[in-house]
C-alpha cells in the first residue's frame, strides 16, 4: 500500500499522491475502455468530415439542394466555425463543471444535430445543422482530450494520444464505405442516399452514450476543485481493479504533490498563464494548430471536388479513393507514435511537419503540370498524409499537455479554436473557389500556402518546442494551485 493518500498540511493545502499513482499504473483493461469510449470522438469527426466530401456530388445533383462547389465549401466552413465556437464554450465549461458532465452534453448535441442534417431542405438549414454538428464535435475535443490525458500513464501518453487521434481515419473509412453503398442509386434514390449517410453518425453516437456511463470523473480535476475525497475513492477503485486482475502496483517512485484549495480559476489568471507565463508554448501551440488545420481542412474537405473536377471521377465512386487515403492517415500516427515517446516530442514534431510541407510542394507541382493519373495522385496523397496525420495529431498532444491542469480543457479549446479559425474556416471556402476556376495552377497556389504554413510550424517547434515525453503532466506544466515545499513549510 502507498503512504497516506492525502493529508491537510494547512487549512487550505491538500497533500496528495493521486496523480503519481495514476501515472505508475500498468496499462490495463481500464485504460483500453477509456480509449474506446472517449477516443471514439475522433472517429465521429472523421466520419463527418469524410461524409462532407463524399456526398458533395450528391448535394450538387440533389433536386432539393442543388449546391454549387462554393456552396459545398461554405457548408464545410460552417462545420468548422461551429467546431470553433463549440470548443470555446464547452472548453470553458469543461474546466468549470467537470470533464464527465461535458462529454455527455457535447455528444448529445452532436447526435441531435447530425440527425437533423439529414432533414435539410435548403442551403440555410444545411449550414445551421452542420454548424451545430461541428459545435458538438469541437466541445468533445476539449472534454475528451483532457480526460484521456489525465488518466493515461506518462510513459505512453504520446503514443496513446497519437493512436487515438489516428482513429479519425477509421471514421473516415467508415464514411467512405458508407457513402459507396448509400449513394449507389440502385440502393437508394438519389436524394435519399446523402440523407441516410448522416444517420450513420447519429446511430454510433447513440451507442457511445451508453458506453460512457461507467467512466468516472477525472481525479486530477476533482483535486483542483477542492474535492479530494471523491478523487481518492476513484483512484482506489481503479487500483482495486488492477489488483483483482493480479497486477502488482509498485509504490516506489510515487511522488507527493501539494495543491492549494480552490474552486475555480479566474479568467485573468487563465490569460496570464496562456500569454505571459507560457507565451512560448502558446506560440508553438498556435502555430501547430493553425498549420495543420489549414493543411487538412483545405485539402480534405475539397478532396472529392478535385477528384470529380480534374480527374472525372463519378461522385458515387469517390469513396473508393477515400479508403486508401484514410488508410495512410491511420497508419501514420500508429507507426510513428512510439517515436514521439522514444525519440522525443520536439524532434518528431519538427520532422513530421517539415516532411509533410515539402512533399505537398512536390505533389502540387506534378498536379499543376498534369503529370499524375488519379491513381498516382491518390498514392501521393497517401504518402503525404502518412506524415501529416502524425503531425496533426501531435498538435493536439502538444496543446493538451503543455499547460497547467486547471486550464487544460480551455487551453485545448483556445488553440483548437484559434488555429482552426485561422487555418480551417477560410481553407475549404478558399479551395472551393480555387477549384471553381477549373485551373490547376490556382489550386497549386493553395497547396503552396498550406506547405509554407507546415514548414514554418516545423521551424517554430524545433526552436521553442518542449520535451514532454515520459514526464508526468504536473512536471510538464506545474498546476496553478501547486505549493512548493518552502511555501508549505512557511505555513
Amino acid at each position: 500500500m502507498t503512504h497516506e493518500t492525502m493529508s491537510q498540511t494547512a487549512p487550505d493545502i491538500i497533500e496528495t499522491d493521486l496523480p503519481s499513482r495514476l501515472d505508475r499504473l500498468p496499462w490495463g483493461r481500464f485504460h483500453t475502455l477509456i480509449v474506446v469510449a472517449l477516443g471514439v470522438t475522433w472517429l465521429l469527426d472523421g466520419l463527418e468530415v469524410t461524409l462532407a466530401g463524399a456526398v458533395a456530388s450528391a448535394l450538387k445533383t440533389s433536386p432539393v439542394l442543388r449546391f454549387s462547389n462554393a456552396d459545398v465549401g461554405l457548408a464545410s466552413s460552417a462545420y468548422i466555425a461551429g467546431a470553433v465556437l463549440g470548443a470555446l464554450v464547452f472548453g470553458w465549461l469543461t474546466d468549470r463543471l467537470g470533464r464527465r458532465k461535458l462529454f455527455f452534453i457535447t455528444l448529445s448535441l452532436y447526435l441531435a444535430a447530425t440527425a437533423a442534417t439529414a432533414t435539410s431542405w435548403n442551403l440555410a438549414s444545411f449550414i445551421v445543422f452542420r454548424c451545430l454538428t461541428g459545435a458538438g464535435i469541437g466541445g468533445e475535443y476539449a472534454a475528451i482530450n483532457s480526460t484521456i490525458q489525465e488518466f493515461t500513464p506518462a510513459r505512453v501518453r504520446g503514443w496513446t494520444d497519437l493512436a487515438i487521434n489516428g482513429t479519425f481515419w477509421v471514421g473516415a473509412a467508415l464514411g467512405a464505405g458508407g457513402s459507396i453503398v448509400l449513394l449507389d442509386p440502385h440502393v437508394l434514390p438519389g436524394d435519399w442516399g446523402w440523407r441516410a449517410c448522416f444517420f450513420i453518425g447519429a446511430a454510433l453516437a447513440l451507442v457511445i452514450v451508453f458506453m460512457r456511463t461507467w467512466i468516472p470523473e477525472s481525479p486530477r480535476w476533482l483535486l483542483t476543485h477542492n474535492q479530494p475525497s471523491p478523487a481518492r475513492r476513484i483512484v482506489e477503485t481503479i487500483e482495486a481493479r488492477f489488483r483483482e486482475a493480479g497486477r502488482v502496483l509498485r509504490d516506489d517512485g510515487v511522488r507527493v504533490l501539494r495543491l492549494r484549495e480552490r474552486k475555480g480559476t479566474a479568467l485573468r489568471e487563465v490569460l496570464h498563464a496562456l500569454f505571459v507565463l507560457h507565451r512560448r508554448r502558446s506560440l508553438v501551440g498556435l502555430s501547430l494548430m493553425t498549420a495543420q488545420a489549414f493543411f487538412y481542412n483545405a485539402i480534405f474537405f475539397t478532396y472529392a471536388l478535385v477528384l470529380t473536377e480534374f480527374y472525372g471521377v463519378p461522385g458515387d465512386h469517390v469513396g473508393w479513393y477515400l479508403l486508401p487515403f484514410a488508410l495512410g492517415n491511420f497508419l501514420g500516427p500508429l507507426v510513428l507514435g512510439h517515436a514521439f515517446d522514444a525519440i522525443g516530442r520536439r524532434a518528431m514534431i519538427a520532422f513530421t511537419y517539415a516532411v509533410s510541407g515539402v512533399l505537398l510542394i512536390a505533389c502540387g507541382y506534378l498536379f499543376e503540370r498534369g503529370s499524375l493519373t488519379v491513381i498516382e495522385q491518390t498514392v501521393a496523397w497517401m504518402v503525404i498524409f502518412f506524415f501529416a496525420s502524425a503531425a496533426a495529431s501531435s498538435a493536439y498532444l502538444t496543446v493538451s499537455e503543455s499547460f497547467p491542469l486547471e486550464i487544460r480543457a480551455l487551453a485545448i479549446a483556445v488553440f483548437y479554436a484559434f488555429g482552426t479559425a485561422l487555418g480551417g474556416i477560410a481553407g475549404p471556402a478558399l479551395f472551393g473557389r480555387l477549384i471553381d476556376t477549373h485551373q490547376r495552377s490556382e489550386v497549386f497556389s493553395g497547396y503552396l500556402v498550406g506547405s509554407a504554413l507546415m514548414i514554418a510550424a516545423a521551424l517554430i517547434a524545433a526552436i521553442w518546442g518542449i520535451n514532454a515525453e515520459r514526464k508526468p503532466l504536473e512536471h510538464v506544466a506545474l498546476p496553478l494551485s501547486a505549493v512548493s515545499d518552502d511555501q508549505a513549510a512557511s505555513r
